[in-house]
């Protein structure tokens, strides 16, 4: 049996690649839905906030259905 040492590497790349983008994105999301209880505390709108916050769910969502597409495929 032998290990395509590449490969696995290269697997191991995109993965932690592709993770830390997707909890980058996540925190944004995250960021923008503060930032809105922040704009309402003061007054303030912040309806450009909350649509950054659901456009980078959207794409969290996107794209663990893309890797559970990958899987069951």
């Amino acid at each position: 049996m032998t290990i395509d040492w590449a490969a696995l590497g290269s697997v191991f790349g995109v993965s932690l690649v592709v993770t830390v983008a997707l909890v980058a994105v996540f925190t944004l999301g995250i960021s923008g839905l503060s930032r809105r209880e922040r704009a309402t505390a003061e007054g303030r709108s912040a309806a450009l906030a909350v649509t950054g916050a659901y456009a980078c769910f959207a794409a969290c969502a996107a794209a663990v259905g893309y890797g559970i597409y990958l899987i069951v495929a």
